[in-house]
């Protein structure tokens, strides 16, 4: 008996350590480790999406709810500055070209404002609902999502709309690769191209019965395209340009940011269930390889490349204030 409890104990081993699944209730350490906690005391509300000045090591963060934009300096690890009076900021960018920070809110205004002092410098009105925003690498032109369904590119330097692009949906998490912008469009349950030289929907791929297709990210070195369904709960792998699915796994839910970490080949879902799931490529595809707990209701984050942290926004509840979490890789 026991020579076989022995010989059972090490083909368990060995297969844990081969990468099979572990038995159930099998603690493995998470991939991501709390390195630190920045309160923001003065914050109230839900927390959106947030930006990142890598030549400042600063972090701009959407307080939706709180009607603010708060500059923290992550050296220091404190609050630095803040934008206040706005209606729902939702999308941030840094344009590192002009030192500028854009605000997206709900009232449709994209807001740009000094990098040093976060003063007012222009504003461009889309008319409704303006929510992310990306910056194109190539030209430094800004692309936002907005209103019943549109992306708008504003020249950056003169605060000017330099094109509308019509969409059959409101806009949730996109991306850009080259010419190619790739638009969730959550309610058509689609995926969809936009060719941005020519202002045009070129695909469109629909998602069947999954639903809630928020956040997006692009691995554009090897042809991926990642998005996160709510419900139900799913992260799907999507080849580009064709469209085809490569995977289609179980993730956390209540998602909105996701994020590709390339030196590592990892990719980071953020959700609001509290937790951020981790998924390890592997030579059959991507791999479950180990869910963080954060906080109930942090559901957006940033990963921050060149400093190597992922960020994760917590909203004040339970007595807590709220505050960045900020997790180091194992």
């Amino acid at each position: 008996m026991k020579r076989h409890l022995s010989l059972l104990l090490l083909v368990s081993f060995a297969a844990v350590a081969c990468g099979a699944s572990p038995p159930p209730g099998t603690d493995l350490a998470a991939p991501l480790a709390l390195e630190t906690t920045i309160p923001l005391p003065d914050v109230r509300g839900r927390i959106d999406h947030l930006a990142w000045d890598a030549a400042g090591q600063r972090l701009f963060v959407a307080a939706l709810g709180n009607g603010s934009v708060e500059m923290i300096d992550i050296a220091a690890g404190r609050p630095v500055g803040r934008i206040s009076g706005l209606h729902e900021p939702q999308g941030l960018a840094w344009l590192a070209g002009t030192r500028e920070l854009a605000v997206a809110s709900a009232d449709g205004k994209v807001g740009f404002y000094a990098g040093a002092t976060l003063a007012p410098v222009a504003t461009v009105d889309l008319g409704d609902d303006a929510d992310n925003l990306r910056v194109d690498p190539r030209s430094g032109a800004l692309v936002a999502g907005y209103g019943a369904g549109g992306l708008a590119v504003i020249d950056p330097v003169r605060h000017r709309i330099v094109r509308r692009i019509a969409l059959d949906g409101h806009p949730e998490g996109f991306q850009l690769d080259g010419d190619r912008a790739y638009v969730n469009i959550p309610d058509r349950r689609e995926i969809v191209a936009v060719d941005l030289a020519a202002g045009a929907v070129v695909q469109a791929w629909p998602m069947g019965l999954r639903l809630m297709n928020f956040p997006m990210a692009l691995d554009g070195a090897h042809r991926l395209l990642a998005a996160a369904f709510r419900l139900p709960a799913r992260l799907l792998l999507i080849e580009i340009p064709g469209g085809a699915v490569r995977q289609a796994l179980s993730t956390c839910g209540d998602s909105d940011d996701l994020f590709f970490d390339g030196p590592r080949a990892r990719l980071l879902v953020v959700c609001g269930s509290g937790e951020v799931d981790v998924y390890a490529a592997t030579p059959q595809g991507y791999a479950a390889a180990g869910t963080l707990a954060t906080r109930s209701g942090a559901r957006t984050g940033l990963w921050a490349a060149d400093r190597e942290r992922l960020f994760v926004g917590a909203r004040a509840a339970d007595g807590e204030p709220a505050a960045i979490l900020v997790y180091r890789p194992r």
